[in-house]
């Protein structure tokens, strides 16, 4: 039977994330239901990482198998065309080898996270970033978040909720660049814990307001208490970057 990867683009604001849910809309269950009408039958997808409620993704990857042969553009276009006019987008599909999982497969995740850093609210960003109104020193951050590259314990920096086996993390990237008014921390790794990207940042966040220092951060991460550790960032600043296979 053959399977397929997909690549999601899509604005998570008003779903309850990407795994399907007995009673809020998902992104993965609004897929599923729009396969059925080109497909016939129903799928499961296997998607390569659970974003949460007010998460978005710029290329997520799911795997799914069915019976029927397409080309990519076909698939694209058939998906698309019963999703619309939801904020979700497949754009890329191709055919995969039978062992081929979008989740068991990937080498390296990475997201982005976007902090509007100006006085006024956004307008055209609103749901798709952090508003911080007060200056952030992007060099003090820059500097901190040096601290979370290579392999540690990220207990500090996951959620209670976090069902990983280990907090055990390696961060391959953590860059911090600006653009104009926004600031984006670039992240990198095979995998991340449940809101580890987003404690990571609500932390570093204290850094750029004077509130917390380096060291303060090095503690942090030592005391591998998540009650150490800064605020958990909105989730509307988050987006799932891309997956390698």
């Amino acid at each position: 039977m053959p399977r397929y990867k997909i690549t999601i683009e899509y604005d998570g604001t008003n779903y309850s994330g990407w795994q399907r849910q007995e009673k809020d809309p998902s992104i993965q269950e609004e897929i599923e239901k729009a396969a059925v009408n080109f497909l016939h039958h129903e799928i499961t997808l296997t998607g390569a990482g659970r974003t949460d409620a007010g998460v978005h993704a710029l290329g997520q990857v799911a795997s799914f198998d069915t019976d029927k042969e397409f080309t990519n553009f076909a698939l694209c276009s058939a998906f698309n065309a019963w999703l619309k006019p939801q904020p979700i987008v497949v754009i890329d599909a191709q055919k995969v080898d039978d062992d081929f999982s979008a989740r068991f497969s990937a080498i390296e995740r990475s997201y982005i996270y976007k902090i509007l850093n100006r006085k006024f609210r956004p307008a055209l960003m609103e749901n798709r970033c952090w508003h911080v109104p007060q200056e952030l020193d992007v060099d003090a951050m820059r500097d901190s978040a040096q601290i979370f590259l290579g392999k540690h314990d990220f207990t500090s920096f996951r959620a209670a909720a976090c069902q990983a086996k280990s907090p055990i993390r390696t961060l391959d990237e953590f860059t911090i660049t600006k653009e104009n008014d926004m600031i984006l921390f670039h992240l990198r790794a095979k995998s991340f814990l449940h809101h580890q990207v987003r404690n990571l940042v609500g932390t570093l966040k204290l850094v750029g307001e004077h509130t917390w220092t380096k060291q303060d951060v090095q503690n942090a991460l030592d005391a591998k208490d998540r009650k150490a550790a800064g605020p958990t960032a909105p989730a509307c600043g988050l987006y799932f970057e891309k997956v390698l296979y």
